[in-house]
């Protein structure tokens, strides 16, 4: 079952690039920046509140294989 949860409304300032970028972004992927923004914000707060040495191990892995990882992403 899909709860859905009223949106509030929130102000927040971003960098100029980051801003344009992700204008781009949403045009692109036919999104809403609302949308975007808050997936990001989700995934953001579900990421940091992973334990705290599973996200150690986890950012070393990506650490050590991040130029592997950049080659598979192309």
């Amino acid at each position: 079952m899909l709860i859905h949860v009223k949106p509030i409304k929130f102000a927040t300032q971003l960098d100029a690039r980051v801003a344009k970028d992700l204008r781009s972004f949403a045009a692109e992927t036919d999104r809403s920046i609302s949308k975007i923004v808050n997936e990001a914000v989700a995934e953001y707060l579900a990421k940091y509140r992973v334990r705290p040495a599973f996200r150690a191990a986890i950012d070393e892995i990506l650490t050590d294989h991040a130029e592997l990882l950049e080659r598979l992403a192309k």
